[in-house]
């Protein structure tokens, strides 16, 4: 049996339509859209963020030395 030709495609199409209705198929879509809008805002806001967050190079700092001693424990 090989791929479903058009008309397997159209009688398909009609028994969703029938099933579902044409109202019910519209507010899949509508939901749908909007989970796709609202997941690329959200990647344009975590990219704002990200470079928001990112250290800006510090120049003109100070040095500041000091001695790394190895903590022990006291008795």
């Amino acid at each position: 049996m090989g791929s479903f030709s058009i008309w397997h495609w159209l009688i398909v199409l009609v028994i969703i339509l029938l099933v579902f209705g044409t109202k019910k198929l519209r507010n899949i879509g509508s939901d749908l859209g909007g989970a796709v809008r609202g997941f690329k805002e959200g990647m344009r806001d975590g990219e704002k963020s990200a470079d928001a967050a990112a250290p800006s190079q510090i120049t003109g700092g100070q040095t500041i030395e000091g001695e790394i001693k190895e903590k022990t424990k006291s008795s």
